[in-house]
């Protein structure tokens, strides 16, 4: 008999994480084989990962699986942050107010401004010269 699997999808900035939930004891894996002290050096990117599962209390009872592709690791991170969010709901619909309360429930739409002809970046100008 194989183990209910919850599935999700994360976005942030132009980062995609793709998140299963298997019930376990806890164990992350990202992108197939690393960990996630290995993925994320920063103590800030990993509990910003577990936050979903701390604030719901189920934070050793599942195997979290992701697949990472695009972005940085910043935006990675907020991606499977928001990805492990949902698959959660999909395990149970009560933990939403929970998640909602928390603030881990609302895909962050900032993305990077384009830059514009006649300038250097987005805003910046080139630098003005009077004589």
């Amino acid at each position: 008999m194989a183990a209910t699997v919850y599935y999700a999808t994360g976005k942030r900035k132009t980062a995609i994480a793709k998140v299963r939930l298997i019930p376990g004891n806890g164990k992350v894996t990202i992108n197939g084989d690393e960990n996630l002290e290995s993925y994320f050096p920063s103590e800030f990117q990993r509990q910003d990962v577990l936050k979903p599962l701390t604030v719901t209390g189920t934070i050793g009872t599942f195997d979290v699986h992701v697949d990472a592709l695009g972005g940085g690791k910043s935006g990675q991170a907020g991606a499977m942050r928001l990805g492990v969010a949902r698959a959660l709901v999909t395990y149970n619909e009560e933990l939403r107010s929970t998640l909602r309360i928390a603030d881990l429930m609302t895909r962050d739409p900032r993305m990077v401004e384009r830059k514009k002809y006649g300038r250097k970046k987005a805003r910046k100008r080139f630098q003005f010269s009077k004589r």
